[in-house]
C-alpha cells in the first residue's frame, strides 16, 4: 500500500501540493496564444515560443515565471524565435522528484526539453537563477550560445553571516509543506504582494502584480522555488565562472535589493571580455520595469556577436 504524503517526505511532498491551474490561473496569462504543453526529462513543461530567426533562450528566475517576459518578449521576436519555458515545478511546469530542483539537475532536464523542441539557442538570458542555470548550461557544454546576458544575475555565493543561515534556513524549510500553504494563503492578504516586490527595489504595474499574485497564492509554486533555493549551489559555479566561452553582458538595476549591482562588477572581472550595463534607478525586476532597454541592449549584443546584421546593412 503507497505511503500518504506528508511532511516527512519531501522528495514527494512539493508535487502533491496545488499548482496554478492553466485553466483559472492562465485563462489570460500573457502571451497564451504561444503557450504549449511539452513532455521531456519525465515532466510536463510549459513554454512559450514566439517570433522568427536565431533562437533566443529565456530562462526565468526562482519564483517567477514566463509572464516576467511577458513585454521583453515580443520585443525580440521582432528578431529572434524566443523559447521561454516555466522552469521545473515553476509556474504551470510539472514539479520533480527534488533532487532535481538542483542547479545541475535542472540545466540537464532544460537539455532535454530543448533537444525535444530541436532547438539551439544562439543567444541565452536568465534572470536572477535562471543566468546561473544558463551558465550551468554553457559550462557543461549542452549549450553553444555566441552571447549569454545575466539580468541581475545570481551568479555568486551569498557571502558573511547570510550563508551561514540562509541556507540552512531554506534547507529546513523545504521540508514542510506547512510552510508553503502559509506563504500562499498570507500572499492573498491586500498588499502583501506589493511589499514583496517592493523589497526587491522594483516597481511594477498592477497586472505585473497580479501575476506574481496568482503565483505566490498557489502552495505548489512556492514550495518548488524555496527547494530551488534549498538545492543551490553557487560556489562551484562561480570557481569555473572565467571558463565561460560566450561573450557576456551583465544587466544590473542599480537600487536592486536582492542582488546588489556591485556583483555584476565582481563576475565581470572574473570572465574575460564580460561587459557591465547598470540601469538605474530599477530593482531586481529591471527587465519587466524597462523591457525596451534590456531588449536593445540584447539585440545590440547580438549584431555584434554576428547573429544579426549590422544596423546599417539592415536598413538597406
Amino acid at each position: 500500500m503507497p505511503r500518504a504524503l506528508n511532511d516527512n517526505h519531501p522528495q514527494s511532498f512539493a508535487a502533491s501540493l496545488a499548482k496554478p491551474n492553466w485553466i483559472d490561473h492562465g485563462r489570460d496569462w500573457p502571451h497564451r496564444q504561444t503557450s504549449s504543453f511539452v513532455h521531456a526529462a519525465g515532466l510536463r513543461w510549459h513554454v512559450q515560443q514566439m517570433g522568427r530567426g536565431p533562437v533566443v533562450l529565456l530562462l526565468h528566475g526562482t519564483g517567477a515565471a514566463t509572464h516576467s517576459w511577458r513585454t521583453l518578449a515580443p520585443l525580440l521576436a521582432e528578431h529572434f524565435t524566443v523559447v521561454a519555458p516555466d522552469l521545473p515545478g515553476h509556474g504551470f511546469t510539472a514539479t520533480p522528484q527534488a533532487s532535481r530542483m538542483s542547479m545541475a539537475a535542472m540545466a540537464q532536464d532544460l537539455t532535454a526539453l530543448l533537444r525535444g523542441l530541436g532547438h539551439r539557442p544562439v543567444m541565452v538570458a536568465g534572470h536572477s537563477a535562471g543566468a546561473a542555470v544558463a551558465a550551468r548550461m554553457c559550462l557543461d557544454g549542452s549549450i553553444a550560445p555566441a552571447a549569454l546576458v545575466g539580468l541581475n544575475a545570481a551568479l555568486l555565493p551569498i557571502g558573511g553571516a547570510a550563508s551561514r543561515y540562509m541556507l540552512p534556513l531554506a534547507r529546513m524549510l523545504a521540508t514542510s509543506a506547512l510552510v508553503p500553504r502559509l506563504v500562499a494563503r498570507f500572499a492573498r492578504n491586500p498588499g502583501m504582494v506589493e511589499r514583496m516586490i517592493a523589497d526587491t527595489g522594483s516597481t511594477l504595474d498592477d497586472a505585473g502584480v497580479d501575476y506574481y499574485r496568482r503565483l505566490v497564492g498557489s502552495p505548489g509554486h512556492v514550495a518548488a522555488a524555496i527547494r530551488m533555493m534549498a538545492s543551490w549551489r553557487l560556489d562551484e559555479l562561480a570557481a569555473q565562472l572565467p571558463q565561460l566561452a560566450p561573450r557576456l553582458l551583465l544587466i544590473a538595476g542599480s537600487n536592486d535589493k536582492t542582488i546588489a549591482a556591485k556583483d555584476a562588477t565582481r563576475v565581470q572581472a572574473m570572465v574575460p571580455g564580460a561587459r557591465v550595463e547598470v540601469m538605474q534607478g530599477l530593482g531586481h525586476l529591471a527587465h519587466e520595469e524597462r523591457p525596451h532597454d534590456v531588449a536593445g541592449l540584447m539585440t545590440e549584443l547580438a549584431r555584434e556577436a554576428g547573429l544579426l546584421r549590422p544596423m546599417a546593412v539592415a536598413a538597406e
